[in-house]
């Protein structure tokens, strides 16, 4: 079901329950203020008071800048700046699910996208019932009341009010049913606004979780099985305890936990212990061995995603073919903050503090490690120092929720950087095997394409369902429903295939299978999700059909592609700041790709050298239709953010497996690209009136291909497994 975003707003106050309507209802703020007791609280997005505007920001900032881009947006409508408002992360309340989601949760380059106008409604609600206030008190037509610079004002008479002067009586009134949202001529959004968490960040007053203290706290450092799955037979805990600092080891769902006074002490102590592990089913994992698996299982039917016409008929009369396959690793999230969380139970109150994406999940996990009730548990949501999909799981939390039940104490959990690689949860390795048929013409008449990987919603599901269904239904209730959704998305997971079965191309026999493999490995979301390995399969084998059919690899995109479409568009705009066709410097070649995902479209060109086995990446182009840009700066920066993920993904990343256990451990074999291999990188926006889409992730998905085909364009090699790698 869709909603509109005033019914949100609506839908936001009648699920928030008691909390929200008791706390931020205008009823409630009126009743406040008649008691000359509360803010003035519009929405649940805003506080005003004497003191300021505070704007409560619904969306989680972990280093994409959200907390600015959405503040600019109040701030357009409230007519402030937004370096005039005090900003603050919300706390975890059904008022500020995301819209997209139904639940309060970070993620899916959602948060521009589904926030733009509640946002712009928050903001213009309080404008109106601060000038309704101002006429009243004046005895003016509000009409002539006008609000600027966070002062309303009478020109005729010259008197002025500032909002904190006018708040009490603002919190007084009705509020308008359909506040009037600025049409154009905006004097905030789209300009290139400073980033409003820029200076705590740098001067250290800005909180992530890893700096929270608590007065009494301990520090915990949990041993887990190094087999994903696998539990702790016995141990023994007598060594460990006997370390200077260590307060107990408990046993916790996850493994064993060493807690102490400080980190050193905890981690110290907990290479002292010595556990038996039930290594269970997934010992055997073995890299190899899931490739074969995931190969054979290609040869089965599947789950149909696509199928126009007859691809199979298509491809046995086509005078040209073209097959291949592409493989894609399992890969880590690398967050420069590793996992940690802080607790503190009592019998009647959790509360935490933690760096995470997903609030409201935080928040049904106490409940349902607690048993607590919802006002009885808070979630305080800390700055973070990355994403990327890893902080929507909650493993973290419930360890730190489990060991400050077991202390009775304020408990901190912190993984090493060893814990997060070993024990992340994995972007799933993919398998694609594909089929293209050409006319005699070159123009391409069949497509079969079968993704064979694994379900990340099968594994999500149960955690999201929970959440979303209201706080009062039993866990038993929610567990059964959680079962239900993770069997159909373990046979029609849309996060495998997307990227995938909405090729923009025309094709007239297209075939999209979708082969589920579950190996054990647990898996999530990793930025782009599903693109970011659809992408490189399908945008590589564009590049293998365009080569067969002896044409540019740009032209042959553009000829596949509808005249006025958004992808002709942007794959048109960056081959034209790319220069492509033009000269290169001795030794560089270029390769094109172009995806859409999140409701945006991108498209990038990039330049290499090759120097016996070694690719250098010298010059990124990527440009980007994301709609109506709210902070060219911001999207700027998400953009060269993505294609520096990118390229570590697509030159140096993979995860492996050998006898059920990661064998990566930290930095050093699991490389980040570095500052002198990073290229010079050129970022072009599409201007647009559409609204606002996706940007966090869209600008990942074509860096790989581009790299690829840019390789084959040096090399005359097509390389099709990640990561890119020439001989050995």
């Amino acid at each position: 079901m869709s909603v509109t975003r005033r019914e949100f707003l609506k839908v936001g106050a009648a699920v928030g329950g008691g909390l929200l309507i008791e706390v931020w209802s205008p009823r409630r703020a009126r009743a406040d203020a008649g008691k000359g007791g509360g803010p003035f609280a519009p929405s649940a997005f805003l506080r005003i008071t004497t003191e300021g505007v505070t704007f409560v920001c619904p969306q989680v900032e972990m280093g994409q800048g959200i907390q600015t881009g959405l503040a600019m947006l109040v701030a357009e409508e409230l007519e402030i700046a937004p370096e005039a408002m005090k900003v603050v992360a919300a706390p975890a309340d059904r008022a500020y699910d995301n819209p997209a989601f139904n639940l309060q949760l970070t993620g899916g380059s959602t948060s521009v996208k589904a926030q733009y106008e509640p946002m712009r409604q928050a903001g213009a609600t309080a404008r109106e019932m601060l000038r309704g206030a101002a006429s009243r008190r004046w005895s003016v037509p509000v009409a002539d009341c006008v609000a600027s610079a966070g002062a309303v004002t009478h020109a005729a008479t010259g008197k002025r009010a500032t909002y904190g002067e006018l708040a009490d009586e603002a919190a007084r009134s009705e509020p308008p049913r359909k506040p009037q949202l600025r049409s154009g001529n905006f004097r905030v959004i789209g300009k290139p606004v400073p980033r409003l968490d820029a200076r705590p960040k740098v001067d250290g007053t800005g909180v992530f979780g890893i700096d929270v203290r608590l007065p009494d706290m301990l520090v915990a450092a949990v041993v887990r099985c190094p087999v994903p799955g696998g539990t702790a037979l016995e141990f023994d805990a007598a060594p460990a305890k006997g370390m200077p600092g260590v307060a107990d080891v408990v046993r916790i769902p996850s493994g064993i936990a060493v807690l102490a006074r400080d980190t050193w002490s905890a981690r110290e102590a907990a290479g002292k212990l010595r556990v038996t592990w039930s290594e269970g089913p997934n010992a055997a994992l073995d890299s190899g061995a899931i490739l074969a698996t995931y190969r054979a299982a290609a040869a089965g039917d599947g789950t149909s995603i696509r199928n126009d016409g007859d691809a199979a008929k298509a491809f046995a009369g086509a005078p040209r073919k073209v097959e291949a396959s592409y493989f894609a690793p399992f890969l880590a999230h690398a967050t420069m903050e590793p996992q940690n969380a802080t607790a503190h139970v009592t019998p009647s109150r959790c509360e935490v503090w933690a760096p995470t994406q997903g609030p409201g999940v935080a928040k049904e996990i106490a409940r349902q490690i607690t048993g607590l009730g919802s006002d009885q548990i808070v979630i305080h949501t800390t700055m973070m120092g990355g994403g990327f999909g890893r902080r929507l799981v909650q493993d973290y939390v419930a360890e730190a929720i489990w060991c400050a039940k077991a202390a009775g104490r304020p408990v901190k959990v912190v993984w090493s950087r060893e814990d997060d690689f070993q024990h992340d949860i994995y972007r799933p390795a993919a398998l694609h095997v594909l089929k293209g048929g050409l006319s005699a013409d070159g123009s391409p008449v069949a497509w079969s394409h079968r993704i064979v990987t694994q379900s990340i919603m099968k594994q999500a599901a149960p955690e999201f369902v929970a959440a979303t269904l209201p706080f009062w239904v039993p866990t038993a209730v929610k567990r059964g429903a959680g079962s239900v959704a993770a069997w159909f998305m373990g046979r029609a997971d849309e996060s495998a295939v997307e990227g995938a079965d909405a090729i923009p191309y025309v094709v007239p026999s297209v075939s999209v299978r979708f082969v589920a493999q579950d190996p054990g490995v647990p898996v999530g979301s990793w930025r782009s999700v599903g693109h970011s390995h659809t992408a490189f399969a399908v945008e590589s084998f564009v590049d293998e059909l365009a080569h067969a059919a002896g044409k540019d690899p740009y032209l042959f995109r553009k000829g596949l592609l509808a005249p006025a479409s958004r992808n002709r568009a942007v794959l048109d705009l960056v081959a034209a700041r790319a220069g492509w066709g033009g000269p290169l410097p001795p030794g560089r070649f270029r390769g094109i790709a172009q995806h859409a995902s999140f409701d945006s479209f991108a498209a990038a060109v990039v330049e290499v050298e090759v120097k016996g086995s070694a690719i250098a990446v010298r010059r990124v182009v990527i440009a980007l239709d994301c709609g109506l840009v709210v902070n060219p700066n911001l999207v700027a920066a998400q953009l060269e953010g993505s294609v520096v993920f990118g390229l570590g993904a697509a030159l140096k990343q993979e995860i492996t497996w050998n006898k059920g256990r990661v064998e990566q451990s930290n930095f050093n074999d699991f490389e980040l690209l570095r500052i002198d291999e990073c290229p010079v990188i050129e970022t072009h926006l599409v201007s647009s009136s559409a609204p606002p889409t996706g940007v966090g992730e869209p600008g990942v998905p074509p860096v790989a291909p581009a790299v690829a085909n840019a390789v084959f364009g040096a090399t005359g090699k097509r390389l099709r497994s990640l990561p890119l790698r020439l001989g050995g």
